[in-house]
């Protein structure tokens, strides 16, 4: 059985490589280790149809001339091959441009404490187990008579690993389990066919789904499409499913990373403590949520990770920030700063979710004389400059308050500033994407079929 622990050898040679950076010439540097393991297996017709397993393991280093620097990366870990990245990062970094906000974190905020967040649940599931739960999955949907064909069936489990060095002295490092099934359906013959699917994902395999609860999730989403419809262009109610209604979160991310304020490319740039959602929203982000699906106990830089308002009673509190974006804006980081091994630090929202609002979804419809229950969008969505939003969209008709029936072909348009200042929630909230939100309605979309 594996350890939760990542081992201390792979700590000494990220230091090893610091260490040698140094030697070569560099003023400062950190060094990045992920690994990754997995098993998936694929049903299709009955039969296994892919059973795969996989194993990496890969090595990154920044360094640092003054304000010059470089990052490479590599899969090869056999020493020799590791003297020969480092030196050629740093002579990169010598030939770079210089970056004024390039750096490592300031030392003051480099985590102390690295807290157990229960990321990693210690079983290991085999692939013999894979293969009867996506097979469980294919033959539950195929008992809807309405179901006609069965694209794929999954299930996976894996294993991740990440840890973090710098030249200042930060180490740490943390590992996961994950595990997810799959399922997408198809119902209906000809012109009146339809697909959707349905999944569950977890990083420990109690809190998952049955593999039975996902096939019937999905078959049940599918054969509810049949006999869809297209409606005139209408101004109405939409309402979003949780499953969709993420995707307007993720928007709002895009507008207010620090990096697209930096560089004025954000249609927020100017609401920085203003509303931009009713007083009644608020919005969080909780790397240290137990279990959660994107937690993280330090972030990409090696900064102690808070909750945050990041919304809070429809006000907007700050941006997303990591070390260099803060530099830009006089500000400092708020921890969001992500890392991967093959280039500067990003930044990424870790647990963002909007909290659940007072009425059920049934309740959040029940006035509408005519609306769009939106389940599936497809397209960009916003533009993060502007705000200007557009989707192709499919759900179902809303008339005097209840669902009436399916349609499909549409478009939904507006703008998230007006969208968001006209936007209600329901109290069905679950923590299923790692960004997640309950059912929303937003008042007066453009909603365009025929």
């Amino acid at each position: 059985m594996h350890s939760p622990k990542v081992p201390q050898h792979l700590f000494d040679h990220l230091q090893d490589l610091i260490r040698k950076a140094k030697g070569f010439g560099a003023d400062a540097a950190d060094g990045v280790y992920v690994e990754s393991m997995g098993v998936s297996a694929a049903i299709r017709n009955g039969e296994l149809s892919t059973l795969e397993r996989s194993e990496s393991a890969s090595l990154g280093l920044r360094v640092l001339i003054g304000k010059k620097q470089a990052c490479v990366a590599t899969h090869d870990i056999h020493p020799d091959r590791l003297t020969d990245m480092v030196e050629r990062a740093v002579s990169m970094a010598k030939l770079a441009p210089e970056d004024p906000y390039a750096g490592l974190a300031e030392q003051g905020q480099l985590a102390t404490h690295i807290p157990d967040l229960d990321l990693f649940d210690g079983v290991e599931v085999s692939a013999d187990q894979l293969i009867a739960s996506a097979k469980t999955m294919e033959q539950t949907v195929r008992e809807n008579p309405l179901v006609t064909n069965v694209e794929e069936s999954n299930a996976s489990w894996g294993l991740s690993g990440f840890a973090f060095v710098t030249s200042h002295g930060f180490a740490g490092g943390y590992r996961g389990t994950s595990h997810g099934l799959s399922i997408e359906v198809v119902a209906g013959t000809g012109t009146n066919m339809v697909r959707d699917y349905d999944y569950s994902s977890a990083l420990h395999g109690s809190d998952m789904r049955s593999a039975i609860d996902v096939a019937q999730g999905a078959a049940k989403r599918t054969v509810s499409r049949l006999n869809a419809r297209k409606m005139p262009t209408k101004k109405i109610p939409v309402v979003f499913a949780p499953r969709v209604a993420s995707s307007l979160l993720r928007n709002l991310l895009g507008a207010m990373n620090g990096s697209s304020i930096a560089r004025k490319a954000s249609f927020l740039i100017d609401d920085k403590g203003k509303a931009i959602f009713p007083s009644n929203i608020n919005l969080i982000d909780d790397p240290l949520m137990k279990r959660g699906l994107r937690s993280r106990p330090f972030d990409g830089e090696g900064l102690t990770t808070t909750k945050q308002h990041i919304i809070e009673n429809g006000v907007l509190t700050n941006w997303m920030m990591n070390c260099s974006a803060a530099r830009q804006l006089g500000l400092k980081s708020t921890g969001h700063a992500s890392r991967g091994v093959g280039g500067v630090p990003g930044i990424s929202a870790s647990n963002f979710y909007m909290q659940a609002g007072p009425v059920s979804p049934d309740e959040l419809i029940a006035d509408i004389k005519e609306g769009f229950y939106v389940t599936e969008t497809m397209g960009h969505g916003g533009d993060t400059l502007t705000g200007d939003y557009s989707q192709g969209a499919a759900g179902f008709w809303i008339e005097n308050g209840k669902i009436a029936f399916p349609v499909h072909e549409m478009t939904i348009a507006g703008n998230l500033r007006p969208m968001f200042l006209n936007l209600s929630a329901a109290n069905d909230l679950t923590h299923r994407y790692g960004v997640d939100a309950p059912t929303l309605r937003i008042e007066g979309m453009t909603v365009a079929g025929e």
